[in-house]
């Protein structure tokens, strides 16, 4: 029996971080599928004391990149699964991913079940050229995480984007793949098993992270598919309802927008954008008090 839950967890965990197999040998395409020069793999220091090594996919620089546009991916976090949106993004924006703390070949080794501190280590994503804005994506579990980043960070954040947020409601398919993944945990590989530690520990944190994301000054879009089995749609638009922001509603969309619907999940990132540019261009406007 043991063996048979080892590999619906397996299967249900590579399911949530996005790792899709189609009919055939076809796959979802990851960085290696591109031409040279499409994308690039690069470390960089997390941004807290214990100065882990933190890896990441990121589009090269341009010169004529106005915005940048920072990920943080759900739980496994799986960079690589993101390379159809590095590869699909305009050219006036520079886009980065990494593999979150605890994943891949990011450091450290264990899982980091602070929300914060996760905050913190990928804050060196944020940094960016003079005149060059900021659009902080976060999807599923990432979506805490970002709106930390958002409110501990908030010069260096323009807008956000909230990618089919895990605020705590689980639909069917997450209750099933939470439940069987506590029960085989101690024989999950280290990816999906800190997967785990890292939700069960979110829900402690969370009532923080809504006292975050009520104080956000930045224009703040959700964005969500209507077949979403793992996050129902109505949690976040209850969300969104109650802090006065605007939702986008993909239809057909699953939990996964990187994998099934690209073309609409670059519309909401380009939504979220020309919020924060028409919020800038309204307070220039605005007459000085004397």
């Amino acid at each position: 029996m043991r063996l048979p839950l080892i590999a619906f967890a397996v299967l249900l965990m590579s399911a949530c971080a996005g790792n899709i197999e189609t009919e055939g040998d076809k796959r979802f395409p990851v960085s290696s599928d591109y031409p040279s020069g499409t994308m690039e793999r690069i470390d960089f220091t997390a941004g807290v004391p214990e100065a882990w090594r933190i890896s990441a996919l990121r589009t090269p620089e341009r010169a004529e990149a106005d915005w940048k546009v920072v990920i943080v991916t759900g739980t496994p976090s799986w960079s690589e699964y993101w390379a159809p949106t590095l590869a699909g993004a305009p050219d006036n924006w520079e886009v980065i991913v990494a593999d979150r703390p605890g994943f891949q070949t990011s450091e450290p080794q264990e899982a980091v079940r602070d929300l914060a501190q996760q905050a913190d280590a990928l804050a060196p994503m944020l940094n960016a050229r003079e005149g060059q804005r900021v659009l902080l994506v976060g999807q599923s579990f990432g979506a805490p995480v970002a709106t930390l980043m958002a409110q501990r960070h908030a010069r260096d954040v323009d807008a956000v984007l909230l990618v089919s947020a895990f605020f705590g409601d689980a639909g069917p398919t997450a209750r099933r793949m939470l439940g069987v993944g506590r029960v085989v945990r101690p024989l999950l590989p280290r990816d999906l098993k800190n997967s785990i530690t890292e939700v069960s520990a979110q829900r402690e944190q969370l009532p923080a992270v809504f006292e975050a994301f009520a104080a956000l000054t930045q224009p703040v879009v959700f964005v969500h598919g209507d077949s979403d089995s793992f996050v129902p749609l109505e949690a976040n638009q209850r969300i969104a309802d109650e802090n006065s922001r605007s939702l986008i509603s993909v239809p057909d969309g699953d939990h996964f927008l990187n994998a099934c619907c690209v073309p609409a999940l670059l519309d909401a990132m380009a939504a979220a954008i020309a919020e924060a540019e028409a919020a800038t261009a309204t307070s220039r406007s605005r007459p000085v008090d004397e």
